[in-house]
């Protein structure tokens, strides 16, 4: 049964795939379908990009949601378009072929789909089953003796807080003000986001947007007090209903110290027929499982270290797991060290000084300070003794626990057994959430992929392509970001762009990084590890410290301190550098880095590498664009007159519009230049055609007018030598149209024009009381004759009269079926009486603008001339 739809279309552009990519990940989210979003989002893109790129028609997506699924549906209007299907499912879309790819996904990732064909659409559907959520059932915990029962310092405070269905804090009890400082009038109707600290892994963790939509939930955060620190809370969060079917979410928290308040431990299965198990361990197996949600694989493990370290009344605890090659184990939990900065550090598992030798069978180490190498990941805690055991599935190594004391000779063979036995229980668990939790990731990593090249393909602006490198990559993958580029091969890296998720630091990690010597630009594909920025952060908050101390130059204010330490904080942590390589050449490197002590995952580190190679393609095609771009427009504006010069008695003004994207010249051109003894030539045309091919005609036409001009032609006799330099140009000539004239400003404040209109829309006369007029006569157009007999005319500019000239791009402006044309023109320009010739260029422009919705499709050019009138 279908209980909420969502429906949208998206018009056949390449853009819209983007588009429906959102569109499903909001309705799903919004559903709260968390995970079944990056699945759904990864189908709906290869759908609609079959309906809108290779289909050619609009694509029509619905979501539908029933109890159990969902369903997404994506139709387009080009039912003839045959499927691409082969003989068996075993042979569907070879991955060599053009199509069929994103069936392939649909048969590897939905739990259902098919293909349903109408008279007029064909329609592509999956469906995506919904994992069971058990609501409000939780398993009871066994009776324990007393001396089992965690201890509470003082009275247990239980804040309620209760959530309305917009995120926002309805309520707000005694004990949540005591816990947090806050009164609830400071907090009602704020989100509740505004107040708590959420763990982030990247791929793998649920916002607290999503955990408040779940019907039940359970789990650790931090809530930000009102003096800015942030108190650790296991919360319960249960989804109810009020009396007028309004949803809202009750948030039982506690400090995390006290979580056995709330939290419900699992029981465990029961031993095997037969087989007795270790004296107590039920019990201590009963305390160390707790209640993890089934896919929370950090809650998971912390919870395990947590325990482990209780069972065995010890001072820390750690739990690490294999790499899917099982040659290392990745530290991912621990509890009581410094050394929980070591998250995703890595240590080999082979024998030998230094490794982790002990990993593939239980040890205990007596005292760690004669064996200082057998456990890497204790050095310099003050541990003396460990116990650690490996966690096993079918025989193969997943991981090691291990539980250590700050004094010697702690931990026996029973302390072992015991852990043992609590780690055989728990390492199905672990590894099941393993499993899961990689496969999200991947899962995940694909969707962030296919939106990180539809986003770097959308821009060809270098600046652009820089900034979006580093906001995909800051914070999902990394603390902060620096991109380097390198111009050419002898060329120093330079630091072209720095972000950080904290945007107050980003001016201290500029200034630190530009201290420090940039990478080496190595081509080897992959991340490797750079220490210099660690290292001069260390030295700097070390000086700093220092002088703060007096035992160095003083500091002017304790501002530099903070700055320093907060710097370090941010660096502090493992950075590692991949290379920018495209065609061949290394044209850049991308710095990843983490705060203080943390480690990358491999995990996060391929898909870093997948990302920079994706980059680096974008920002060299953006620097290929640009160069091309740059002496495109160098050549076009030498194409240009260098400017209009002065002309005594005379205002001249004029406005050039080339057709196209990134033009600056097309096939129009003006031009206004002094000839001799006070006169001036000028001219306006039009090359058949836009874009460089009618531009190289107008650079020739141009300067040969300005050339013959000079020599001392006269009108005709320019234009007839410009037509022969036109047709010797053979193939690549273009017939032109041309308005030539000379204008000489006279005393008594007129001017004379001397005019040859070749093929030309002809000029027009505005006078001073309003009446238009065409200013000259018809002639044949430039470079389609041999042989050209061409005239001049002469007439009077009068004080106060306008002379126009435009190209056909104005007179030939259209919406639909209508054109503006010469009697439209003249319209226009009978108003523009008694204005400036800047005025009058700038009103007709305006006019021919508003004339039609759509951008122009040809260039255009406006000359316009007029004589002020005298002052007497």
């Amino acid at each position: 049964m279908i209980t909420a739809r969502a429906a949208a279309t998206f018009e056949p552009v390449g853009r819209s795939v983007a588009t429906a990519r959102s569109f499903v990940r909001d309705t799903l989210q919004g559903w709260g379908f968390s995970d079944v979003v990056d699945d759904a989002v990864v189908l709906t893109s290869e759908l609609v990009t079959n309906a809108v790129v290779h289909a050619g028609t609009a694509a029509d997506v619905q979501c539908l949601r029933t109890d159990d699924a969902v369903r997404i549906e994506v139709s387009d209007h080009y039912p003839e378009r045959e499927i691409p299907l082969q003989s068996s499912p075993a042979t569907m879309g070879s991955p060599d072929r053009e199509g069929g790819r994103g069936l392939q996904l649909c048969a590897a990732l939905a739990t259902r789909w098919g293909v349903d064909y109408t008279p007029t659409h064909k329609q592509v559907w999956f469906q995506l089953d919904l994992p069971d959520r058990p609501v409000g059932t939780r398993a009871a915990g066994p009776s324990l003796a007393p001396e089992l029962l965690p201890l509470t310092d003082g009275r247990v405070r239980v804040a309620v807080v209760q959530i309305d269905r917009t995120g926002a804090i309805s309520a707000w009890n005694e004990d949540a003000e005591e816990l947090f400082g806050y009164v609830a009038e400071q907090v009602v109707g704020k989100p509740l986001t505004d107040f708590a600290a959420w763990p982030h892994t990247p791929g793998t963790s649920t916002g607290i947007a999503d955990a408040l939509q779940l019907s039940r939930w359970e789990g650790s955060y931090g809530i930000r007090d009102a003096d800015g620190r942030v108190t650790p809370v296991y919360a319960s969060h249960l989804r109810v209903r009020d009396t007028d079917g309004e949803p809202s979410t009750v948030c039982l928290l506690v400090r995390d110290d006290e979580r056995a308040v709330l939290q419900t431990p699992l029981r465990g299965p029961a031993p095997e027929p037969g087989v007795l198990s270790e004296p107590g361990a039920p019990d201590s197996f009963e305390v160390f499982i707790g209640s993890p949600p089934p896919d929370d694989l950090d809650g998971l493990l912390q919870r395990t270290v947590e325990r482990a370290r209780d069972m065995l009344d010890g001072d820390a605890a750690f739990l690490l797991l294999a790499t899917d090659d099982e040659t290392e184990l990745e530290v991912r939990a621990s509890t009581g060290l410094p050394s929980a900065r070591q998250r995703f550090a890595r240590v080999p598992v082979e024998a030998g000084t230094g490794r982790y030798g002990s990993a593939r069978m239980p040890a205990v180490h007596e005292d760690l300070t004669a064996v200082p190498d057998a456990v890497p990941l204790l050095k310099g805690t003050g541990m003396r003794s460990v116990v650690t055991v490996p966690l096993k599935v079918e025989g193969r190594l997943t991981g090691s626990l291990g539980v250590a004391a700050e004094i010697p000779d702690r931990y026996s063979n029973e302390e072992a057994l015991r852990l043992q036995f609590a780690a055989d229980r728990i390492a199905l668990a672990v590894e099941s959430a393993r499993i899961s939790e990689l496969e999200r990731l991947r899962r995940g990593s694909l969707s962030f992929l296919v939106e990180a090249s539809d986003l770097l393909a959308g821009t060809l602006d270098r600046d652009q392509t820089l900034a979006l490198m580093a906001q995909m990559t800051v914070p999902t993958l990394a603390t902060w970001c620096a991109v380097y580029t390198i111009a050419d091969q002898s060329s120093e890296p330079d630091l072209s762009y720095v972000l950080h998720e904290d945007e107050e630091r980003i001016d201290g990690l500029k200034a630190l990084l530009k201290k420090v010597s940039p990478p080496e630009p190595v081509p080897t594909p992959g991340a490797r590890v750079w220490t210099a920025p660690s290292e001069a952060a260390h030295q700097s908050a070390l000086r700093t410290s220092m002088r703060s101390l007096g035992l160095g130059e003083p500091m002017s204010t304790t501002a530099g301190i903070g700055t320093s330490l907060s710097t370090a904080s941010a660096v502090g942590g493992e950075t590692v550098v991949l290379p920018l390589v495209a065609r061949n050449r290394v044209i850049g490197m991308l710095t990843l880095g983490k705060p203080s002590d943390e480690h990358f995952r491999q995990e996060i580190l391929e898909l870093a590498e997948d990302l920079s190679r994706r980059a680096a393609l974008a920002l060299d095609n953006a620097r290929l664009y640009s160069e091309r771009t740059a002496i495109s427009q160098s050549l076009q504006r030498s194409l240009l007159p260098p400017g209009l010069p002065q002309v005594p008695g005379v205002e001249v003004d004029v406005i050039y519009r080339a057709a196209g994207e990134g033009n600056e010249v097309g096939g129009d051109f003006y031009d206004l230049f002094p000839i001799r003894d006070g006169a001036y030539g000028f001219a306006i045309g039009d090359v058949c055609g836009t874009g460089p091919e009618a531009a190289a005609v107008t650079g020739l036409a141009r300067h040969a007018l300005r050339l013959l001009a000079r020599e001392g032609f006269g009108g005709p006799a320019v234009l007839e030598r410009l037509n022969a330099a036109i047709l010797d140009e053979g193939a690549r000539s273009r017939f032109l149209t041309l308005l030539y004239g000379e204008l000489w400003p006279q005393d008594d404040g007129s001017a004379i024009l001397k005019i040859v209109c070749a093929g030309h829309p002809l000029p027009l006369r505005l006078r001073q009381d309003g009446t238009v007029e065409p200013y000259a006569e018809p002639q044949p157009l430039l470079g389609v004759m041999d042989d050209l007999e061409l005239y001049e005319q002469t007439a009077t500019l009068e004080p106060g009269d306008v002379l126009l000239c435009v190209t056909d791009g104005v007179t030939e402006r259209r919406e639909g079926t209508r054109m503006l044309g010469d009697d439209g023109l003249a319209d226009v320009l009978t108003t523009c009486t008694g204005l400036t010739a800047g005025a009058v260029a700038a009103r007709i422009m305006r006019a021919v603008e508003r004339f039609a919705t759509d951008a122009p499709s040809d260039d255009m050019a406006i000359l316009a001339m007029r004589v002020p009138e005298r002052q007497d």
